[in-house]
């Protein structure tokens, strides 16, 4: 049985705030070996792709929506993300795994995201309930205002789910709304260190800027779903399927491989069709 839970503040500052951050939610040794992996991992690296944001800046990320027995789908898995997620997302049903995705911003050339919604994105997909969906970034590495760390508006996932379009190749919200929240609510940047968690709600506006420090800046952000809240269109099945929790010590003490095909990676052109 896992020992951390979330406390009922962090629970009240997530429902009020759209997000909760949780300090040395990892520990150092397992932050070093998902750090290990991520740099030395072919299928990683392979199955990588760019977007573009609008100055032509690359943000290289992998997706993938099958968590499986390596390190990265052990901590998908584990009861203390599973469990946290329970106590912070709408509903009842199951908990499900959408996708996880490994973000890579390299020094001097890691892009920027533009402000948006992660249910803007989803809103296509056809998920009904955006309160029954949300994100959990760990940070792999350092997180700051030098190397583009992520950017959010507290208490915007309140505004319920705003316009977005396409900025560069990626989806933008409405940048009239977003001025608006700004002249209303607080702009807050997640300056966070490697073990640390962010998590926040589908409707939460957010955005980074461009990594122009010296040093990288990695994540890996996991989503999550209620089994009760059936995409009409989307092509995986991920999103429905229960998870089935394991230890946390699971991630240190499982003998793990390397992610394998299984775990059903994005292709760039394949989500570029869905557009």
């Amino acid at each position: 049985m896992s020992q951390f839970q979330l406390s009922p503040q962090q629970i009240e500052s997530y429902n009020k705030d759209g997000f909760v951050i949780v300090k040395n939610f990892l520990q150092a040794k397992e932050i070093d070996k998902l750090y290990s992996i991520a740099t030395g991992d072919d299928t990683l690296r392979k199955n990588a792709f760019d977007l573009n944001d609008q100055t032509g800046k690359k943000t290289k990320l992998t997706l993938w929506y099958t968590p499986g027995n390596d390190a990265y789908g052990l901590l998908t898995k584990s009861e203390r993300m599973i469990n946290s997620v329970d106590q912070l997302m709408d509903g009842e049903s199951a908990v499900c795994h959408f996708h996880s995705k490994l973000m890579q911003k390299e020094p001097k050339v890691g892009g920027a995201w533009e402000w948006h919604q992660d249910y803007g994105y989803w809103y296509k997909n056809e998920f009904l309930f955006p309160d029954q969906m949300m994100s959990v970034m760990i940070a792999i590495t350092e997180a700051n205002k030098q190397n583009g760390c992520l950017q959010v508006i507290k208490g915007s996932h309140k505004m319920g789910r705003i316009e977005h379009g396409f900025a560069g190749e990626q989806v933008g919200a409405s940048q009239h709304y977003v001025d608006l929240a700004l002249k209303t609510m607080e702009l807050v940047y997640v300056e966070i260190m490697p073990g640390d968690a962010l998590f926040f709600h589908s409707n939460l506006l957010h955005r980074s800027e461009a990594n122009l420090s010296e040093k990288p800046r990695w994540s890996l952000i996991s989503v999550y779903n209620r089994s009760s809240n059936v995409p009409y269109n989307e092509p995986s099945q991920s999103s429905t399927v229960p998870l089935k929790a394991v230890p946390d010590e699971a991630l240190m003490e499982w003998e793990t491989k390397g992610i394998s095909a299984a775990a059903n990676f994005l292709e760039k052109e394949k989500d570029e069709a869905l557009k």
